[in-house]
């Protein structure tokens, strides 16, 4: 009974550490242009990555936050297919076509991963150490919790809003986010912190 609440401990302190990492989004940098006093209402999002199936999950879900915010968006991949990211021309174009005032650009900059170990454990309590069979019972029967190590990645997220009208930056920032697997449920609260603060900045709604 003891043991298996101690696993059950063990296992929610590892899953919260594995999934804190996108829940919580440290800014290392955030920048607004002071001029710039509009607010967008209709957004292209081009999330930059050689994997289509994340670029994908990035601009499907900053469209749909940007649209509960009351801001149109399109994701580009929709009109813009893999092999033609680097097609400044063809951006153009479709941004054009989508009558887009503003432009959202997201890349990843950099990854690190840290390899962090957690030792074994032993519980024991301490009354059983008053008496031999006492202790040599629980000594037997004691608690055991082998060491493991478990690796942590981190990546290092550029975000850019360009005002389409004068092709300037006109809001920036970058995070540096614990994701260990990345996926629609796990990028959400990821993409609404960047919201969140967009909207402290005055871009997008509460």
């Amino acid at each position: 009974m003891i043991l298996n609440r101690f696993k059950l401990i063990s296992t929610m302190f590892f899953l919260s550490v594995l999934f804190s990492g996108c829940a919580s989004t440290p800014f290392k940098a955030i920048w607004k242009d002071p001029s710039y006093l509009a607010r967008p209402q209709k957004v292209m999002v081009i999330a930059v990555s050689k994997e289509p199936i994340y670029r994908r999950i990035i601009e499907d879900e900053f469209v749909l936050q940007f649209k509960l915010r009351g801001v149109d968006a399109l994701s580009s991949y929709t009109a813009l297919n893999d092999k033609q990211q680097d097609d400044e021309t063809e951006i153009a174009q479709m941004v054009k076509q989508f009558g887009a005032d503003s432009v959202l650009v997201t890349r990843m900059v950099s990854k690190r991963s840290v390899r962090v170990y957690y030792p074994a454990t032993v519980i024991m309590r301490p009354p059983h150490y008053r008496k031999w069979p006492m202790y040599y019972r629980e000594g037997y029967e004691n608690l055991y919790s082998p060491g493991f190590s478990t690796q942590y990645d981190y990546v290092l997220m550029e975000i850019n809003l360009y005002d389409v009208a004068s092709d300037h930056l006109v809001w920036a920032a970058t995070t540096e986010t614990g994701v260990n697997n990345l996926s629609q449920t796990l990028i959400r609260p990821y993409i609404g912190n960047i919201m969140n603060m967009m909207s402290e900045y005055g871009l997008v709604r509460e």
